[in-house]
Formats: structure tokens, sequence, C-alpha cells
């Protein structure tokens, strides 16, 4: 079945953590992305300009300017004649970003362990039963936001707004990696290795904090369908057998 499909309503869920901005371009880029990220948009669909502008009741030009902006953020595409797409990652694109991930939060929860108050401890328990809770009742857009805004909280916690927004876009890009690649690490899974970090950041056991983290983030990886596709027509159509 073709991955290019319509246009479903994208405006942002309920309950959404993330705050919406106020500019009509901010808005559009923010709920393509929370849509991307909650897999309620897959990639190859197509976003036309005017699908959009009736959905916010904008400009084209305003559209125009969001797309753009989604398309330097890579989750978006942009073609001559053809209109804009959710982006369709290649497998060196993937393996990148989550190299990537793991060079940086290894590093952020190293870093954090030093400076990590008893509050945030309690608030990253909360964030974790969230987690949970949306795991045990299948709210999937729900889980995956939570799952997701779990390391950009991280980040935060730091202090670093700059890290927290780069993480922001390699967690949007990581989302969109994995509905193409249909990863087959669940989501318990990865609620089970947040609670393990979360349990090396309050024993302030840096070296183990930043082992888990990396281990998590190869094992979401590893979990990717990312074989190499068939390089040539005779391999793919030989008879078998």
């Amino acid at each position: 079945m073709s991955r290019i499909q319509t246009l479903p309503k994208i405006l942002p869920a309920s309950g959404a953590v993330r705050t919406v901005p106020a500019g009509a371009t901010e808005r559009i880029v923010e709920s393509i992305t929370t849509a991307i990220v909650e897999r309620r948009l897959m990639p190859g669909t197509k976003l036309s300009e005017q699908k959009i502008a009736d959905i916010f009741q904008v400009s084209r030009t305003l559209v125009r300017q969001a797309l753009n902006q989604l398309s330097r953020d890579r989750l978006v595409t942009l073609e001559p004649a053809r209109g804009a797409s959710v982006a369709m990652p290649s497998v060196d694109e993937a393996k990148q970003v989550f190299q990537v991930r793991a060079m940086l939060e290894g590093a952020m929860v190293r870093q954090l362990c030093a400076l990590i108050t008893d509050k945030q401890i309690a608030e990253l328990r909360a964030h974790l039963s969230e987690e949970l809770a949306a795991v045990i009742r299948t709210d999937v857009p729900g889980r995956t936001r939570l799952l997701a805004d779990f390391h950009v909280v991280l980040a935060r916690m730091l202090g670093n707004e700059v890290l927290a927004q780069l993480l922001s876009d390699l967690l949007s890009r990581s989302s969109l990696i994995a509905l193409m690649y249909q990863s087959s690490h669940s989501a318990a899974h990865s609620q089970e290795e947040h609670v393990l970090i979360v349990e090396a950041l309050q024993a302030r056991d840096a070296p183990t904090a930043a082992r888990l983290m990396e281990q998590h983030i190869s094992a979401v990886e590893k979990n990717l369908r990312l074989d190499p596709h068939t390089a040539d027509l005779f391999s793919a159509l030989r008879p078998r057998g």
C-alpha cells in the first residue's frame, strides 16, 4: 500500500503539553510538528496549501512560510510542481539522527546528575506516572508525546533552552523515522527504560545514567527496520526457488 495519504485534520490534540504560539505561521508549524510526533501525519502525506489555509483560516502565503520552515527542519519535503509532503527520511539519515541523539543525551544526563534537585526528581517521577498511565490505557498519541517529551524535560532541567530546542527537533525527526521504518521497540519498553534512567539520576550515578540513556536510544534504533533496500531490478524480480 502506498505511503502517500490525503491530509487529515492536523489541529493539536487536546491536553498537549506544548504551548501553541500566537503567530499564525508558528501555530501551523507547531500543529504539523505535533501531528507528526503523535503519529497522526504519516511519511509521504501530501500537504495541500489550500487545505491547510482553510483549516487555520489564513492565507496561503502564511502556509507557505510555515512549510518552508518545516522544510528547513527536515520534516517536510518541497518539490517543484508537486508541492509539499511529510518527509520520508533515508536509512542513512535515520542512523545519523540516532547517533547524534546518543552523543548529546548521554552527555546531557551525565551533566544533569551533578545538578539535579530532589524537586526535579519528583517532577520526573510525576512524568513517569503520566507515561505509564498512557501506556496502560493504550493512548497512542498521548504516550508517544509523553515518551518524547521526557527527553526534552531533561534538557530543560539543565536550564539549556538551546539543547532543549535541538532535542525537540531531533525527537520530531525520530518520530518520523519510527513511523516510516516501523519500530518494534514498544512504548512499554521505552517507559521502563525511562524509569531506570530516573533511578540513576536520583542516585546521582552519572556513568550509569549515561550508559542507560545510550542503551535506550540504541535499543530504539536497533528495533527499526533499517534493512538496506534491494539494489537492482534483477535481484528484486528474479524467480525464487
